[in-house]
C-alpha cells in the first residue's frame, strides 16, 4: 500500500488530523515542513499532505523564511484539522489567527531582558567613569 503522502488521497477519513511541524534538516540546523497528518500518527511516519515550511536559523539579512499554503491550510482546519502549539503561534504571526498568549509572553520577556541588560551596561558605564575621574584627581 502507497504512503497518503504519495498522492493517492486515501487515509482514513475519521481520523483525526492535526497540522503540525516535521523536522527536516541536519544537526544544529533544523528546518521544518509545516504538514497534515492524522494525530496519533508518529512524526517522521508519511502525512497526507505538505502545506507549508519554516526556517527558524535567521538568513544574511536577520529573516526567518515561512513559506505557508493558506488556502490548504484554511481546507484542513475546515475539514476539523485541529493546529498544535507552535503552527498556532506561527500562524498567529502570519496573521491568520489572532496572535497566541505565548508570543506575547515572549515580546514581554524578550523587552524586559533587554533593558536589564541595559541598566545593567549603564550602571557599569557609570561606576568606570567614577573610577577614571578619582585616578585622574589623585
Amino acid at each position: 500500500m502507497l504512503p497518503p503522502s504519495s498522492g493517492i488521497g486515501q487515509f482514513a477519513a475519521t481520523s483525526a488530523k492535526v497540522i503540525r511541524f516535521v523536522r527536516a534538516g541536519c544537526t544544529n540546523r533544523p528546518f521544518y515542513h509545516i504538514v497534515v497528518a492524522e494525530r496519533r500518527r508518529e512524526q517522521f511516519e508519511p502525512v497526507i499532505e505538505q502545506v507549508g515550511s519554516y526556517d527558524p536559523m535567521p538568513n544574511a539579512n536577520n529573516e526567518k523564511l515561512v513559506s505557508l499554503n493558506l488556502e490548504r491550510i484554511s481546507y484542513w482546519i475546515g475539514n476539523g484539522a485541529g493546529c498544535s502549539g507552535p503552527v498556532e503561534e506561527l500562524l498567529g504571526l502570519a496573521g491568520y489567527f489572532p496572535i497566541h498568549p505565548r508570543s506575547y509572553m515572549t515580546a514581554w520577556r524578550n523587552r524586559r531582558k533587554a533593558d536589564e541588560e541595559a541598566a545593567a551596561k549603564e550602571k557599569a558605564d557609570d561606576s568606570n567613569e567614577e573610577k577614571s575621574e578619582t585616578s585622574s584627581s589623585v
